[in-house]
């Protein structure tokens, strides 16, 4: 039994997927969904350290954060409020308009939804049942 898809990394009951290529952070949102699958969300501090190691590997990655609906007020794209913080010093500073945040060195980043960055999807892994 694969309690994720192949090209999917499992972590603690979840499956994990890093995108091949960039896009800005709505498309990003849209192609987890397809695949049935959020735009990460993160909910214990072993998820974020290992997400943001998968990030620093890889480069900016958009996770499924926004304050999109309400500037300063910002939520996880299942509509949950932020209670475990993990900025970087000095961050969210929305310059310019950045309501979505990215995995950034070693911690969160606000940016502009716009740009292009790779993102990362997950879902619940499937459980294995013996037969």
């Amino acid at each position: 039994c694969r309690p994720c898809p192949w090209d999917w990394t499992f972590l603690r009951g979840n499956c994990y997927f890093v995108s091949k290529y960039q896009q800005n952070w709505s498309s990003a949102v849209k192609a987890c969904q397809e695949v049935e699958a959020q735009l990460v969300i993160i909910q214990s501090d072993e998820e974020q350290s290992f997400l943001q190691q998968t990030s620093k590997a890889k480069g900016a990655t958009w996770m499924g954060l926004s304050d999109l609906k309400k500037e300063g007020s910002w939520l996880w794209v299942d509509d949950s409020p932020l209670f475990q913080k993990y900025w970087n010093r000095g961050e969210p500073n929305n310059i310019g308009e950045e309501d979505c945040v990215e995995f950034a060195g070693d911690g969160w980043n606000d940016s502009k939804c716009n740009l292009q960055k790779f993102w990362i999807c997950k879902k619940s892994a499937t459980p294995c049942t013996a037969s």
